[in-house]
């Protein structure tokens, strides 16, 4: 597809649409779980992962447990025009062949080019820079003529109908685009009308659904596990968006509930009510910055272990996606903010509830069958939003069942899709050695 013609090294792949990972394990578990699916498969691949850092660099995936090294590469919307990681410059590199920016020399040298757009940002309710920001990758892969895979996500919804004409035509060129979940498909299908094709326009699960648990490293681990160990009793695992309990996060979103309020209500009558202990789950480390979870955890500790002491108990710092989900799948029931907090319960066959600031939380619970379990915090007050809640927990047991049967075929689905993404990568490899044999 593209004038650059491959060899037949390895198989080559960028990955773009999941900055900040270390810091947002939501992030963090997209592309740990997408990196785990392609080394799986092609354990020599050359997969080279696109962030907000700066220059070329090595980093690692897990696969199995075991660090495996992987490329890094920055790529960001920066006014630094003279350095390669600015789109811009990419931009007027590509359209000069190339101009020897090292990036776009791995987009080149990629059999295909996968973008997740962060899982909800292909759209311009965070604002048409946002958007800007996750197209950029996407055009200068279809400049480059590689072969694009929107990677399971969102589509939508659009305000502008100049954004709304850009992504249209991005999706239109990309080899494959994948929805992750029923109503995204058809927000795909609505996007794109006419010129829907289900061979390339697909329906799966969030990636995050293969994502791999792993143990903490010591001394994390060793205070974990001695927690979980010390009374028998069920534990809940309780998720608190700093975003979602801010003021400005509640107005941004439109919120009717103080979800903050409501989380620590909920944890209290669990506490007095039941033998259940409690595990706080951050799943956003950016101190000092508006979406960070820490400060809005600690306050939940600090309010609830001064009544309940030790059973209550908030994670160490420093764990990874993987990590992250081994805490969560130990848990019986779990509650959480953060979107991919949840998918690590329901992927785990955990029961879990989530309280949605939007629509796209509906989705994923229905991809196994739980948008019950969705309180919408726009909608509900506190107090039908606490009912909503413990309806959830008292269900649990009659929700285990389910997701006994459901969560398997959504990490079979999982599996699958990364199957025909690999295939579609392998076929274009092998076209290109195959070109550059003659």
């Amino acid at each position: 597809m593209s004038e650059h013609i491959g060899g037949g090294g390895p198989l080559s792949a960028c990955l773009f649409g999941v900055p900040g990972s270390h810091l947002n394990l939501g992030v963090g578990a997209l592309r740990a779980a997408t990196l785990g699916g392609l080394l799986t498969r092609e354990p020599a691949a050359d997969i080279t992962v696109f962030d907000d850092g700066w220059g070329q660099r090595t980093g690692r995936a897990y696969v199995g447990g075991r660090p495996v090294p992987i490329g890094l590469a920055g790529a960001r919307h920066s006014r630094r025009y003279h350095r390669p990681e600015s789109y811009l410059n990419m931009r007027v590199s590509a359209a000069l062949g190339g101009l020897g920016n090292s990036g776009i020399a791995k987009i080149d040298a990629a059999d295909v080019v996968l973008d997740v757009s962060g899982g909800d940002s292909f759209s311009d309710i965070y604002g048409e820079h946002r958007f800007r920001t996750v197209a950029w990758p996407k055009r200068l892969s279809l400049l480059r003529r590689r072969p694009l895979v929107f990677l399971p996500q969102t589509y939508g919804p659009f305000k502008s109908t100049r954004v709304r004409a850009e992504a249209v035509s991005l999706v239109r060129g990309a080899a494959m685009a994948w929805a992750r979940d029923p109503e995204s498909y058809a927000a795909l299908g609505e996007l794109l009308g006419a010129d829907l094709d289900p061979a390339r326009h697909r329906e799966g699960v969030d990636v995050a659904f293969g994502l791999e648990p792993r143990e903490p490293d010591e001394p994390a681990h060793e205070q974990l596990a001695t927690w979980f160990a010390a009374v028998p009793g069920p534990v809940v695992g309780i998720n608190v968006s700093g975003l979602m309990v801010r003021a400005e996060g509640a107005a941004q979103f439109g919120l009717a509930a103080d979800s903050g309020r409501v989380a620590q209500r909920l944890c209290e009558r669990l506490l007095d009510e039941s033998d259940a202990r409690i595990v706080i789950v951050p799943h956003v480390r950016t101190p000092g910055g508006t979406d960070d979870d820490t400060a809005a955890s600690e306050r939940l500790h600090a309010a609830l272990s001064a009544r309940h002491g030790d059973r209550v108990m908030i994670t160490p710092p420093g764990l990874d996606p993987h990590q992250a989900k081994w805490v969560i799948r130990q848990t019986t029931w779990f509650c959480g903010m953060r979107m991919h907090a949840t998918i690590a319960a329901l992927s785990s066959a955990v029961p879990a509830a989530i309280l949605a600031y939007s629509l796209k939380a509906r989705g994923v619970f229905a991809s196994v069958g739980q948008q019950r379990h969705v309180a919408d915090a726009r909608e509900l007050g506190d107090d039908d939003l606490l009912d909503a809640l413990w309806r959830s927990w008292t269900s649990r047991a009659e929700t285990a069942a389910e997701l006994a049967e459901r969560t398997p075929v959504a990490i079979r689905r999982a599996g699958e899709q990364m199957d025909e993404i690999v295939a579609l990568a392998r076929a274009e490899h092998a076209n290109r050695s195959t070109a550059g044999a003659r």
